[in-house]
């Protein structure tokens, strides 16, 4: 016997956290769409070169391998880099600027901890083919939608800009990325241990201290503003530089108050990245969602919906003569938009069904035996209440969906 188990930093869901899940992704999508960014999808696999050299220190996060042709390839790492890739290739049948949204699954060899997986969904947005910082204040405020709409209401998106970091090298800004996490001796600590001096790493957190916005986080607070969204919501951060190395412009974060674990998101721009893969410049901005970690948000703040399954009422079997009786009589509910789940074990006493029932937590259970339906009746039970009443079978779908709320 093979003993039922599986590797650590992946999971499977058991239907209460797939519905938390899908009614997570339902809210994210319709936000997306209601600024009118279509969805992609890109394969699983990639080359490896089209990720190599774009990630930064966390290439040794891939999941690289040679396939049965004697390629190299890797799992989808983040969604961005293969959206640069898809751009340059289909460049001539886009219509830019375009806007695009993605919601797949990515693959990282990391450390598995407290909202950090090693295989996980991604929620991306990008605008390619704009400079301006118009663009990158329409996905911050895209951001801050997606988690007003969520149900967050105590949220702050970090924004800077690289720009400010010029002259500073790449090892040095992650450090700098992490100085919240590790304090400022830490931060000191890690920029010696890239080879630089203590009074370079002093003067560089110094010159940190004295940052203010530029005219590109200007203009990206002012869209924020006029667009009507609370200031509460958003804010300039000196000492976040994102470690990514393809960051050229704004960076941003999201953070949530009262979570330990991290930011929930993350976005950039990269005017450099697309050129890797075309001779034509394309510039991009875009953030990815930390789906698994929002859902951890909402789990503490109590904000996800306590549903275990999608079914709304069970119509239960009276008996074998009846079969037909209850299955033409789900059907009718469905066409009226209602879920119905039917238990057609034939042979299973009323009290099992009900056990079924109540075990899925169905709020209602439906009972139509010989005399219900020679009188055109049904039985409704609240499985939640214990109430029972009899209505006339025409009356029972408009029943229902007033009392699902449908």
């Amino acid at each position: 016997m093979i003993e039922p188990k599986i590797l650590k930093g992946f999971r499977d869901f058991l239907p209460a956290e797939a519905l938390n899940r899908q009614y997570v992704m339902d809210i994210i999508k319709k936000t997306f769409e209601s600024y009118g960014f279509d969805p992609i999808e890109t394969p699983a696999l990639e080359y490896l070169e089209t990720f190599q050299g774009n990630i930064g220190e966390d290439e040794r996060l891939f999941y690289k391998f040679e396939d049965y042709g004697g390629r190299e390839v890797a799992l989808r790492y983040d969604q961005t880099v293969p959206t640069c890739r898809f751009v340059a290739q289909y460049q001539h049948e886009l219509a830019f600027p375009w806007k695009r949204y993605q919601i797949q699954t990515v693959w990282r060899a990391d450390k598995p901890q407290k909202g950090r997986y090693r295989e996980f969904i991604q929620c991306d947005i990008d605008i390619f083919g704009l400079t301006s910082a118009l663009a990158d204040a329409e996905t911050i405020a895209i951001t801050i939608n997606a988690y007003q709409n969520l149900g967050f209401k105590d949220f702050k998106v970090k924004i800077s800009d690289r720009a400010l970091y010029a002259g500073i090298e790449y090892p040095v800004i992650v450090a700098i990325d992490k100085l919240a996490k590790i304090g400022r001796q830490g931060a000191i600590d890690k920029i010696i241990s890239k080879g630089y001096s203590q009074t370079y790493a002093e003067e560089t957190l110094a010159r940190l201290a004295n940052l203010e916005p530029n005219d590109t986080l200007k203009t990206i607070f002012d869209y924020l503003d006029k667009s009507g969204f609370d200031a509460k919501h958003y804010e300039f951060d000196r000492n976040m530089a994102r470690s990514f190395s393809y960051s050229t412009g704004p960076i941003w974060e999201v953070e949530i108050v009262g979570f330990d674990s991290g930011s929930v998101g993350g976005g950039e721009r990269y005017d450099q990245l697309v050129s890797r893969f075309s001779r034509n410049d394309i510039p991009g901005t875009g953030i990815a969602f930390g789906f698994d970690r929002t859902i951890e948000a909402m789990k503490e703040l109590d904000l996800l919906p306590h549903k275990s399954t999608v079914a709304q009422v069970l119509m239960t079997v009276f008996s074998p003569e009846t079969l037909a009786i209850s299955l033409k009589f789900a059907n009718k509910l469905r066409q009226a938009g209602i879920n119905v789940d039917t238990y057609t074990d034939t042979e299973a006493k009323l009290g099992k069904q009900l056990k079924y029932a109540d075990k899925k937590t169905i709020p209602y259970v439906i009972i139509i035996g010989p005399e219900e339906e020679s009188n055109n009746q049904a039985q409704i039970k609240n499985m939640h209440s214990g109430e029972q009443l009899t209505l006339d079978q025409t009356q029972v779908a408009n029943w229902l969906k007033v009392s699902l709320d449908l």
